[in-house]
């Protein structure tokens, strides 16, 4: 049986009914299945009221020591556990976790050139310890991670979730098949933002770089389809991109290689 990696972003976390719909389609996935999630707006909103600024560069938080700690409450705190606890009343038994967690996902700091984006980290699916990982897959017990990894030097740092989905697909795809799908608020990969009609259905290299040429594909969708083609470059059998919604239905964008 087939690992399924699945990420959500923050749009489907802050709107509590779009999360409960997900969650509920994704504790009746057959296991064995993995879920990373982003953190949504709530770092943000508890930065404001803690008065400590938030600081975007081509729109990336840049994550100082005072948002570090905010983000690690937010993210491996609330957000991650209000989900385990939701999953656990879906009759999934979930475990949150970080990267820090049993040294499960370690990292690199980002270097501070050309930009200093500060406690970011960057990870090699090579350093992922898989293995624990799938010895809870083989005890029934499903991983929940919030995109939060770990220098090994003491300190935590602020990871991309779409870049911790594809390096736990990679990692995982030594064990056993692997798929990963993205779940945001969109159908895919669309044409025309303002007509979920116009979705892409298969997206190649070559499709690829055409809709960047055309700025079709821009901004945040460009690292979720590169993490998309790194992953099946290195062993991922499929990733697709889809609507949270539409998580247990075919309906999305599909990546491939040809």
């Amino acid at each position: 049986m087939s690992i399924s990696i699945v990420k959500i972003g923050g749009n489907v976390i802050d709107e509590p009914k779009v999360l409960a719909k997900f969650l509920s389609d994704f504790a009746s996935l057959p296991s064995p299945k993995v879920l990373v999630h982003g953190g949504g707006k709530l770092a943000t909103r508890l930065s404001q009221k803690l008065e400590f600024p938030t600081r975007m560069i081509e729109g990336r938080r840049v994550t100082d020591a005072e948002t570090l700690k905010v983000v690690t409450m937010v993210y491996a705190g609330l957000v991650n556990k209000q989900i385990i606890a939701s999953l656990q009343s879906l009759g999934c038994n979930a475990i949150g976790l970080s990267g820090a967690d049993a040294n499960i996902i370690p990292a690199k700091r980002r270097s501070a050139t050309p930009i200093d984006y500060g406690f970011v980290g960057d990870i090699d699916p090579r350093d992922i310890h898989s293995d624990t990982i799938v010895t809870l897959l083989k005890s029934g017990i499903t991983p929940v991670f919030c995109a939060l990894t770990h220098d090994g030097q003491g300190s935590m740092l602020n990871s991309n979730a779409d870049s911790v989905a594809s390096a736990l697909a990679v990692a995982l795809s030594a064990h056993d098949t692997a798929q990963l799908v993205y779940c945001f608020e969109q159908r895919g990969v669309l044409k025309d933002l303002n007509d979920p009609e116009s979705l892409i259905s298969v997206i190649t290299p070559d499709v690829y770089q055409d809709l960047r040429s055309q700025g079709i594909v821009s901004k945040g969708m460009i690292p979720k389809i590169d993490n998309a083609f790194n992953a099946i470059r290195q062993g991922v059998s499929s990733v697709v991109i889809k609507h949270s919604d539409n998580l247990k239905n075919n309906i999305g964008t599909t990546i491939k290689m040809s």
